[in-house]
């Protein structure tokens, strides 16, 4: 003979284990993906790009393509 289960009329909301997302949980992503983007864009500003030359006339334009 089956068995009948029982299901909740609405979701736990009390006793259950809460998540919360800190603030900062967002903010530092989301500050990193804008410091990375700007250095993608504007890549004179990296200190320590003295590589090849061709990778800085690409990144430069991809800047312009992106800008207009």
């Amino acid at each position: 003979m089956p068995v009948r289960t029982h299901s909740r009329p609405h979701p736990a909301t009390r006793g259950g284990a809460e998540i919360r997302l800190r603030w900062w949980a967002l903010a530092l992503p989301s500050l990193a993906f804008v410091a990375l983007l700007a250095l993608i864009l504007n890549p004179s500003d990296a200190q320590a790009a003295g590589g090849d030359p061709a990778i800085a006339r690409l990144l430069e334009r991809v800047q312009q393509l992106v800008a207009r």
